[in-house]
């Protein structure tokens, strides 16, 4: 049966490693570097652990998850709350002064609080992603990547699994140094962030300005372009069928001088002046 075996079947699977990219083995293909441990990691971040060859799929994924319970201070791994422990130095909420607190909150950013009292008081312990303290509370990136200004917990970007990790704050104490060592106050804060918007919408508004000129000057050439070619077909100034040249008067009287109105102050604020034969206007700059 064993001879039968080996000499219909190309692979044997009971032998081979998963490696997540189909079911090839590195003496299969020695060359390939996607089959090397570690090749997929990104660079700066640890190799990814492999299955060792004499361990199963069920203990590989028990020492999985107690690797995760170690890490998240969970289940049988969570620090113990002994009785007998000094009072004095045993961790308590900071708001309800209960003894059962998120360890992992306590080991990252260093404060003592509880489930219960997370969900109770968002404005304190709500998190905050890097973008929304940068719009929000007016930080910047070195700030917020100094772990001893403001401690950070990382998390999977959920968007993407190939992109950078989460940086999540703490909301009270990112207000703490915004308002406190930052800007002072609430109100400077404000004032700061509506004298950004100001500076941004006037920023706009002279790019929308120059856009707008630069259209109606388009514009004024396409418009004098049209109907030079359509007074062309009626013939002007030397005859019947003379190509329009610039500057003849539209009609067929010779050439045009323009005689300029008065100046004026338009809408926009600009001065102009406009040609009481044509309707044409130009700008004129006053010092």
């Amino acid at each position: 049966m064993s001879h039968k075996f080996t000499k219909y079947v190309d692979y044997n699977f009971s032998t081979m490693t998963d490696t997540k990219g189909g079911f090839l083995s590195t003496e299969d293909d020695p060359w390939n570097k996607s089959m090397s441990a570690g090749a997929s990691n990104q660079p700066g971040q640890p190799e990814a652990e492999q299955k060792p060859a004499h361990m199963t799929a069920a203990e590989w994924e028990r020492m999985q998850l107690i690797k995760t319970l170690q890490r998240n201070k969970a289940g049988p791994f969570e620090p113990g709350i002994s009785v007998l422990a000094d009072e004095k130095t045993r961790k308590r909420c900071r708001e309800c002064r209960s003894v059962e607190i998120d360890f992992v909150w306590e080991e990252v950013f260093g404060c003592a609080v509880c489930n219960t009292c997370k969900e109770k008081y968002p404005e304190k312990y709500s998190l905050l992603t890097k973008t929304e303290c940068r719009e929000d509370y007016l930080l910047t990136d070195p700030e917020l990547k100094d772990p001893e200004l403001l401690p950070h917990l990382s998390k999977p970007n959920p968007h993407k699994s190939h992109w950078h990790d989460m940086m999540l704050f703490l909301r009270y104490q990112v207000e703490k140094y915004a308002l406190t060592h930052k800007w002072g106050s609430a109100e400077a804060l404000d004032a700061e962030f509506e004298k950004r918007e100001g500076d941004k919408k006037r920023r706009k508004e002279v790019k929308f300005k120059e856009k707008l000129l630069e259209l109606k000057r388009k514009t004024r050439t396409e418009a004098f372009r049209r109907n030079t070619g359509k007074a062309g077909g009626g013939g002007i100034a030397g005859g019947k069928g003379d190509a329009t040249k610039f500057g003849d008067t539209v009609g067929g009287s010779g050439k045009h001088v323009h005689e300029w109105g008065r100046t004026v102050e338009n809408e926009e604020g600009m001065t102009v002046k406009t040609c009481l034969t044509c309707k044409m206007q130009v700008e004129e700059l006053e010092f």
